[in-house]
């Protein structure tokens, strides 16, 4: 964003395939507020992320004068100060399952499969910190299954994960998945519903982006950025 005062300037500290970074990221480009984009290679040395973020976790969105933490927070900060285009459903028990499937995601999907798979086939690489553990890699590819199955479920009666509209938790699913398919680890096939969900989603122009990144290193499968896969 060029700017002439530096203090207006909007500015994301992320890393290239975090879900939390692309979850806020997607929510930045559907609503169009221009930001540049800044990466942290936290674990090297000179990195300031404590000095941005004393919990040491990115993204750290540099907006309004203040420096915000925390994917959710972040993500729902906007969509209350950027409504347009709503991202959360007016109605409280819409809003909570919005919420509920966000910190399915975020917590137990993470932990389950996006954590081990992604340490493991990316991140020790990139950060020259050993070879991967092909259990923990099996265990992780296993529990997408169940996720799988699990989000069909949801689809087969809604149109969006969350209901009739498209929310904070399809792009909270997305920027999951999207890290997964980066190294080719969503088997598609098991679910035609799944994945015309993801094309509809990856379509989106707030998705560009993304499936631009290049991690050094770690080439993206060659379906990645193709929109009809």
């Amino acid at each position: 964003m060029n700017t002439s005062s530096p203090n207006s300037t909007i500015r994301l500290y992320h890393i290239a395939l975090s879900p939390f970074c692309r979850k806020v990221r997607l929510v930045l480009a559907e609503k169009r507020i221009e930001v540049e984009l800044v990466e942290d290679r936290y674990w090297e040395a000179g990195s300031e992320i404590l000095r941005r973020n004393p919990a040491g976790k990115l993204p750290v969105l540099r907006m309004d004068g203040r420096l915000l933490a925390e994917s959710q927070a972040i993500c729902e900060y906007l969509d209350e100060t950027h409504p347009t285009p709503a991202l959360m459903p007016s109605s409280a028990p819409e809003r909570y399952e919005v919420r509920r499937l966000c910190a399915w995601f975020d917590d137990k999907f993470n932990a389950e499969v996006t954590r081990p798979i992604m340490t493991e086939r990316v991140w020790k690489k990139v950060m020259r910190a050993g070879y991967p553990d092909s259990r923990t890699v099996k265990a992780g590819l296993q529990a997408i299954k169940y996720h799988m199955d699990y989000m069909t479920s949801l689809l087969e009666t809604r149109r969006w994960l969350a209901g009739n509209m498209m929310t904070l938790a399809d792009f909270t699913a997305a920027a999951h998945f999207s890290c997964l398919d980066y190294i080719s680890d969503v088997d598609w096939t098991r679910s035609a519903t799944l994945q015309e969900w993801y094309a509809t989603i990856k379509s989106r122009p707030a998705f560009r982006s993304l499936l631009a990144d290049q991690l050094p290193g770690v080439h993206p499968a060659p379906h990645y950025a193709l929109l009809d896969f």
